[in-house]
């Protein structure tokens, strides 16, 4: 058995812990070692933008967790793809940069998380970007995550554009500024050159050469260890060996949403009959820990086109090889950027303090496939899923076994209540008026997906129970929080145990009104200075601070 030592251990690459891992280091009187169960992110599907479609496949880049069978959507189990590599899931998800609605965390601050408000959040969002936009109020130009604009020139954007008005929805320049809904561009994580921004790039490759830095791929976290009541290292599996990791300082928890929870059960923190089912000593009985998971739902709205104009034209096999070698000299190129026609995020209610819904805008069928000319054809589709962005069904991470290898059951519960049903009816109706509008209107054929015979709540619900699945956006399980039964203070600290805690998309205590990766990026930042003991300054741009 081989022992390491460090000031801290971070325990999983991914969105935080490499942007903790990084800003630690940056300290060089401290020694910190991160530790990641997969390998390395150097694969060219990877680095190429379009190419995650593929990476995400690979099972050698994903945890391979399915959920337990679904009560409200037929019994189905859903495919909850998680990155176990170089950069976490920042390094196979689609690069979608949004930030959430700032109503989300004064939300947070509100129910008990002080120092979690939009004012305080928003300096690390800047510090975390170098935006397209250049640095000002609402963005960062000097950060190491490189966010633009995605190049919609072939993705049917301006006509989606030219019907917000006619819905009664706005043009958006930047859904991060002033006027936090309606029709925008997409943006997502590629820096100039066209290649991915995880964070593997950006914050722990410049990081790489520092002396006080040391990073162990395939090395699995099993458990934490403890001196007392404080944790002093954790337990790790490599190369089949059983290894000890020794923190002088603190251990962080950086696995996600789903792995953080089950690492602290498997280490004694968590419900203690379901921990004492399984023959785990307990620790503190934390009957929250696994508790209060919550994912954005999506709803597949699919509709034909009357003419050959969606993306399918550049997966034509030699358009496509040659794409990928623009992509690979110039990182310019029809792979070189995100397929997402507009970002729409509205509220189907006006009554709504926020967006409730968001439509991923999509100029291709979601089960295209390379082609040969005279091959057999697929027939040119758009989508329009429908995402609900504040869902109110809850779900649970719990252990399967006291063994570390075994994974989790992840029961998401989607859908368990008949509010998040109605969203998904409103979200739905919202779809097809914007897609029977001009000029979308002359585009469209006829919708394939949920079909005209889909016309009232009984219908669509039965669509929804066949059909519905996930944005891979979990949060939750390991809630932050004032009150006693939080997992976590406002600190990110383990309650009940010192030396520890918790830093990722689980301590999150609902999901933000956008894609996840941006929000757990921050909560990295954050937890990087919450832990060398300083905070950067709150920046008040909607309003004074509170008396």
């Amino acid at each position: 058995m081989q022992a390491f030592e460090a000031d801290y251990i971070v325990v999983g690459a991914g969105s935080a812990g490499c942007a903790i891992a990084a800003r630690l280091s940056e300290d060089p009187g401290v020694k910190v070692l991160l530790l990641e169960a997969g390998g390395s992110d150097e694969d060219f599907l990877i680095r190429m933008p379009l190419g995650f479609l593929r990476a995400l496949f690979k099972p050698q880049y994903t945890w391979g967790y399915l959920s337990e069978p679904e009560p409200q959507l037929n019994g189905r189990k859903l495919w909850l793809p998680r990155g176990k590599l170089l950069g976490g899931s920042s390094s196979v998800n689609g690069m979608f940069y949004m930030r959430g609605h700032s109503r989300d965390f004064d939300g947070w601050s509100e129910a008990g998380c002080t120092g979690w408000s939009y004012a305080e959040v928003l300096p690390y969002f800047k510090r975390m970007e170098t935006s397209w936009r250049g640095a000002g109020p609402w963005h960062g130009g000097e950060g190491p995550l490189s966010v633009r604009a995605i190049d919609t020139s072939r993705l049917l954007h301006e006509p989606l554009m030219a019907t917000a008005a006619a819905n009664g929805y706005q043009p958006v320049q930047d859904l991060h500024g002033e006027l936090e809904e309606g029709f925008a561009k997409g943006e997502a994580t590629i820096d100039p050159r066209g290649r991915r921004s995880n964070t593997a790039q950006a914050y722990l490759k410049p990081a790489a050469g520092r002396p006080n830095l040391r990073v162990l791929t395939g090395a699995q976290t099993t458990r934490v260890l403890f001196t007392g009541n404080r944790a002093t290292g954790v337990e790790l599996l490599q190369g089949g060996q059983l290894h000890h990791a020794y923190a002088a300082r603190e251990v962080v928890l950086c696995g996600g949403a789903f792995n953080s929870p089950h690492l602290l059960m498997l280490s004694g923190i968590g419900p203690a009959a379901e921990l004492q089912q399984h023959g785990i000593p307990v620790r503190v009985d934390a009957p929250a820990v696994g508790q209060n998971l919550s994912e954005h739902p999506r709803v597949p709205v699919e509709f034909t086109t009357r003419q050959p104009i969606t993306f399918l034209n550049q997966l034509r096999m030699d358009r496509a090889t040659f794409s990928v070698l623009r992509w690979f000299v110039a990182g310019t190129g029809a792979f070189a950027s995100q397929l997402n026609s507009c970002n729409i995020v509205v509220r189907t209610q006006e009554q709504l303090d926020r967006p409730d819904v968001q439509l991923m805008c999509n100029p291709v069928r979601m089960d295209a496939k390379l082609w040969w000319p005279g091959g057999a054809q697929q027939q040119h589709r758009i989508t329009a899923d429908v995402v609900l962005l504040h869902p109110e069904a809850r779900g649970q991470v719990s252990l399967r076994s006291a063994d570390p290898l075994q994974t989790p059951r992840v029961q998401l519960n989607l859908f368990q209540s008949d509010a998040d049903f109605a969203t998904a009816w409103r979200g739905m109706q919202l779809a097809r008026r914007i897609y029977a509008t001009e000029p979308m209107r002359s585009l469209v054929a006829d919708e394939t997906a949920p079909g005209p015979a889909v016309n009232d709540r009984a219908a669509f619900d039965a669509y929804v129970r066949k059909a519905a699945g996930v944005t891979q956006h979990p949060v939750g399980t390991c809630r932050m929080g004032s009150d006693n039964a939080a997992v976590l203070d406002p600190q990110l600290r383990v309650r009940g145990v010192e030396g520890l805690r918790v830093a990722d998309a689980s301590v999150m205590p609902t999901v933000p009104g956008g894609n996840t990766n941006a929000a757990s990026i921050m909560i990295g930042e954050v937890a990087a200075d919450l832990l060398r003991g300083r905070k950067l300054p709150p920046e008040y741009l909607r309003g004074e601070p509170p008396a």
